[in-house]
Parts: C-alpha cells; sequence; structure tokens
C-alpha cells in the first residue's frame, strides 16, 4: 500500500547536504511506491510562534496567516514524516525548530505515523548531533503514537555538495525504500 511522505527540508541552502540526503531519500521512497512530497522552508513563509496560546481556544487555527497551516495540514494527512535539518551550533536550525513551535494548534491531530530524521554537520564527530536528535526525540514524544523509524547522520560536510559519495547518500535512499 501506498504511503504519504512529507519531506521537511530545513536547509537553507538548496542542494545543500541534508536537502541532497532528502533527495535520496524520496528517489527511495518513490522507488518504493509512495507518495513523496517535499517541502523547503526556507521557500516558505513561516513566522515565529508567538505563544499567545489563541490556537488552543479558538478550535486549532493559528492567529498568524502565513504558510504554515498548509504545510500543519500536510504533517497530519502524511503516513510518514522526514524532518531534515543543518547542525548549527551543535543544534537544529531555527528553520526546523520555528516549524516544530508552530504545531502547537494542531499537534495533537499529528498522529499514527512513522518519522525520520536527516542531520548533516561539518564537525566530524556524531556527539555533535545529540541536542538536536534530542529536540526530534522530545517534539515526537508530544505526538500521539509517532515512532521514530530511522535517523542518518552525516558528520564532516561543511560545504554544499560535501555530502556527494558518502555512503549516507545510499543510506538515505535504502531507507526511503523501507517505507511500505
Amino acid at each position: 500500500m501506498s504511503q504519504k511522505v512529507l519531506i521537511l527540508s530545513a536547509s537553507p541552502r538548496k542542494n545543500g547536504n541534508s536537502d541532497m540526503l532528502c533527495d535520496r531519500f524520496m528517489a527511495g521512497a518513490q522507488d518504493a511506491g509512495n507518495q513523496v512530497e517535499k517541502i523547503r522552508l526556507q521557500e516558505k513563509n513561516i513566522a515565529f510562534c508567538q505563544g499567545c496560546l489563541a490556537c488552543q481556544g479558538n478550535g486549532g487555527a493559528c492567529v498568524q496567516n502565513d504558510d504554515m497551516a498548509e504545510i500543519l495540514e500536510k504533517m497530519i494527512r502524511a503516513d510518514v514524516l522526514v524532518m531534515a535539518t543543518p547542525i548549527y551550533f551543535y543544534n537544529m536550525d531555527a528553520q526546523l525548530k520555528v516549524l516544530i513551535d508552530r504545531t502547537c494548534p494542531r499537534y495533537t491531530e499529528i498522529a499514527n505515523k512513522k518519522a525520520f530524521f536527516i542531520a548533516t554537520s561539518w564537525d566530524e564527530r556524531r556527539e555533535a548531533m545529540d541536542v538536536a536528535i534530542a529536540g526530534f526525540r522530545g517534539f515526537l514524544a508530544c505526538l500521539n503514537n509517532v515512532e521514530e523509524a530511522g535517523i542518518i547522520c552525516a558528520t564532516g560536510v561543511e560545504h554544499g555538495g560535501d555530502i556527494e559519495g558518502k555512503p549516507e547518500m545510499t543510506i538515505a535512499y535504502e531507507m526511503g525504500k523501507t517505507v511500505i
């Protein structure tokens, strides 16, 4: 049965290393017969959460009029979520964190799905990604029955394209193929 896969690429650079891993994951998932959509957060207008909690009293509608309502609807409807980020100062980048914060109006509806995490870092140490992975897991812990299905960590990739030829490219493709 075909799955709806939503890839959320938080790389500010088109064809940056984490974005390229998203494309490989997407190719694998498509080759396995799934419907895949990739959203580049950099190309969307997503404002910071204001913390006003108006969404909690008005049926889950955010008071801000931007692209987040459409993205959140897609997150709810997806069977599989893939969240990808470069590592900045040993954490996920601001684009991904803002997206996570903006799920507040309807986060309880993001349920019954699998989630993957992709991270890239110029640092060679895998531990450089621990805080970002903890943030991803913390987000999943707030959701209903969302299973961590896989994590890809690519280290030592500083400049766009450094990921080419690295084993993580194959890992991303193969992980995408596991979505069935």
